[in-house]
């Protein structure tokens, strides 16, 4: 027997491993069973390469073992196995050991291994975290004598010939006393050993039996005893077969697992890249939204799986905030993690799978039948295009799959792609109006000129679209323009030049009169019914923006917007002749029709008891 010291690195790994690296004390089974595996693979490998090779192969398996009085766990493989140099140089040095070594070599050989995950060594040191010493014994496949290693992880560890030990890997942990306040559970009982394996290990390749007791009664009524070990896993990784290969009630039933959703699945994804970068995806759209769909603190993102390993749950960097209610799982054959395998690193990979996601998800949505895609978009749709803000990637692609509301009809929803080719000969922009709801937009004044001359708007009543209807240029070269913002020329008639200068002393008095609320005042091409309407400048924020943006306690500088007048109201005429002959109350007058205006869109004013004495004394004057 010899006693060694770790080497520096291996040693401050080590106290990281135990109070730092993993958030979770469960994960060290994750990683012994990955390890388990690995061994496993390699001697399937070795077997194939090596026809002389005195190695069993027909019956791999890890086995467990819980001994509560002893209180060890073993967790065991009759993989390939260790030689004595290869233990101390996987285990006594962190230089030779897991991801660091692997990494270096994948940098100078730029080549993929299947190695990156199951690397003996890092995850090894994981034990440390749940047991006060750790015995190891293994046996290289194809040779004679074993090693067995000890270890307390203060620092040294033992080194010996084991002459009896099985083709291999035993790894014995002498437990820590259970503390439930650190999260430091029982780990001989059965129940969380169950758990554990089928949420980390359940689509390993290979079988992991659980050594369980069995008790049964005899016709006398004499009780027996016995143990015998039990397949846990399931090790079936649906992502990892064909379609003709799986059931639908399989799907059906590996949705409902995942998502713990009781209904079954809109649409079912498969995918698989191969390559230079290897992975699969198995990727479901509920057919109904969650009720956290529009929480701050939702949980969103696939499952991570890398060589049918799970690494995590939620895994946000691969699936973007618009398609948060996207549930599935991705396999990766090579991923750069960090070392506790829990948080990625933002690399080129990530990247990459995250855009050949995203781009088969929107192309799956585009594919849709009527039905589906109905049923999608009621659900889903407000989530969507909140992705017409942030993923400037994919924003035609998401344009295309977005339906909106129209004038057009009043149940059914229309694409850009309908509305482009309803558009009236010589028409340049694409109309909308956001508002609170349908009723509010299709009674608002702005809409008056464009109900009389056919022309179509989209109604957009979600609190995104005042967002990204700001934002989005164009669609299909057909630029976006609100109606209720800019200049909106659709008046024909001749006389227009005349009507301005007609008007304009009342329009230079109204500006200065009402200058405190308002940037101009000016004559109106969209109204055709009310005396007048509030509009924005092209570049101005909306009033329900402001409001947005206040909420989240931003402050901005008031927005002045423009006050137009219908040429053609009684009420506009009438005002105008009272200028001109200056009669008392017109100033008043010109207060009230910006009120009216003002609460035709919906807003709020700004001193209600004023308006609602002006309105009164107006009424009992004309009575």
């Amino acid at each position: 027997m010899e006693t060694l010291e770790f080497q520096a690195e291996a040693r401050q790994l080590l106290q990281l491993m135990v109070h730092s690296i993993y958030s979770n004390k469960d994960i060290f089974l994750r990683e012994l069973i990955s390890n388990a595996s690995d061994a496993l693979d390699k001697v399937r490998l070795a077997g194939f390469q090596d026809k002389e090779l005195a190695v069993d192969t027909d019956d791999l398996r890890i086995e467990l073992e819980a001994d509560k009085d002893a209180r060890t766990l073993t967790v065991r493989d009759n993989g390939i196995g260790m030689s004595r140099a290869e233990v101390v140089d996987l285990i006594g040095t962190i230089a030779k050991s897991g991801t660091a070594e692997l990494l270096r070599k994948l940098k100078e050989s730029k080549e993929n291994s299947a190695d990156l995950i199951g690397q003996f060594g890092v995850g090894f040191y994981a034990s440390f975290m749940v047991a006060d010493k750790v015995t190891l014994v293994t046996r290289k496949a194809g040779e004679t004598g074993g090693t067995k290693w000890e270890s307390a992880g203060e620092g040294t560890y033992t080194i010996e010939a084991a002459d009896d030990a099985p083709q291999g890997t035993s790894v014995i942990l002498h437990l820590k006393p259970e503390d439930a306040e650190d999260h430091l559970f029982d780990y001989t009982a059965e129940y969380k050993l169950r758990e554990i394996i089928r949420r980390y290990s359940d689509f390993i390749t290979w079988p992991v039996r659980l050594k369980v007791e069995k008790t049964e009664k005899s016709e006398e009524g004499e009780t027996t005893t016995t143990t015998e070990f039990e397949t846990v896993n399931s090790m079936k990784a649906l992502w990892a077969r064909s379609k003709d290969e799986a059931t639908e009630e399989e799907y059906k039933e590996f949705y409902r697992h995942i998502s713990h959703d009781w209904t079954d699945p809109l649409e079912i994804i498969q995918m698989q890249a191969e390559g230079t970068f290897e992975y699969q995806a198995l990727l479901f759209i509920p057919a109904h939204a969650p009720l956290d769909l529009f929480m701050r603190e939702s949980k969103r993102g696939v499952q991570l799986y890398v060589k049918r390993v799970f690494i995590m749950d939620d895994c946000e960097a691969l699936m973007p905030e618009y398609l948060r209610f996207v549930k599935g799982v991705v396999d990766a054959q090579d991923l750069s993690l960090n070392v506790s395998r829990e948080i990625l690193q933002q690399d080129r990979q990530i990247q990459l799978m995250r855009r050949r996601l995203v781009k088969k998800v929107l192309s799956t949505v585009k594919a849709l039948d009527a039905e589906k895609y109905r049923t999608f978009w009621q659900e889903f749709g407000a989530a969507v295009k909140e992705g017409l803000v942030n993923d400037f990637d994919n924003r035609d692609a998401i344009l295309e799959i977005s339906a909106f509301a129209s004038t057009n009809s009043a149940d059914e929803l229309t694409s850009l792609k309908d509305y482009v080719g309803r558009m009236k000969d010589g028409q340049e922009h694409i109309y909308y109006l956001t508002g609170a709801s349908r009723s509010i937009i299709e009674n608002s004044p702005h809409m008056e000129a464009f109900k009389a001359k056919g022309y179509e708007v989209l109604i957009l009543t979600d609190a995104v679209d005042e967002m990204w209807a700001s934002s989005v240029p164009e669609f299909d070269g057909k630029q976006f323009q609100s109606i209720a913002k800019g200049q909106v020329d659709l008046d024909s008639d001749a006389d227009t030049a005349a009507k301005s200068e007609e008007f304009a002393d009342l329009l230079t008095w109204m500006t200065e009169a009402l200058k405190d609320t308002v940037k101009e005042v000016r004559l109106s091409s969209r109204l055709t019914t009310s005396p007048a309407c509030i509009v924005g400048d092209a570049n101005d924020l909306t009033p329900t923006l402001e409001k947005m943006y206040r909420a989240m306690g931003q402050e901005l500088p008031p927005v002045k917007r423009i006050l137009e007048l219908n040429p053609d109201h009684a009420l506009v005429t009438s005002l105008r002749a009272a200028h001109q002959e200056s009669k008392d109350g017109a100033a008043e007058t010109a207060e009230l029709i910006y009120g009216i205006a003002l609460l035709a869109e919906g807003g709020e004013l700004a001193d209600a008891s004023r308006f609602t004495r002006l309105l009164a004394d107006r009424l009992a004057q004309a009575l």
